[in-house]
């Protein structure tokens, strides 16, 4: 069972996935009321209003088929079907008018709702 390791700072490269210190941050606070060994789970399934959404949970568990992103000791997994969808993207997390939530900056989304939580691709 191996494990791929992905390695990233605040920019990420055009077949990576980025994760940003404030989101590095919020992912270790949230983590200190989830069971020892959480990781974030961030992954793509069709339905929202634009066609695909994100998804964000807690697993402590860690697929033959997850990428594995370690940002400042967060560590964020993406399930092989869900990477291309998100390839080249970078994950902030958001503190404003909306309201605090995960993002996903995805160069490969054409269209997106406002609520920043679905995407289409052309």
């Amino acid at each position: 069972m191996e494990n791929n390791v992905v390695m990233s700072d605040s920019l990420t490269s055009s077949d990576g996935f980025g994760v940003t210190e404030r989101a590095a941050r919020r992912i270790l606070s949230i983590l200190n009321d989830e069971p020892q060994g959480s990781m974030l789970r961030v992954s793509v399934s069709g339905g929202g209003c634009s066609g695909f959404q994100y998804g964000f949970t807690f697993d402590q568990k860690r697929n033959s088929d997850d990428v594995s992103i370690e940002k400042d000791g967060a560590v964020v997994l993406i399930d092989s079907i869900s990477l291309p969808f998100v390839a080249g993207s970078t994950l902030d997390f958001v503190d404003d008018l909306m309201g605090q939530s995960f993002r996903v900056a995805n160069p490969n989304a054409t269209a997106a709702c406002g609520c920043g939580t679905s995407f289409s691709i052309g």
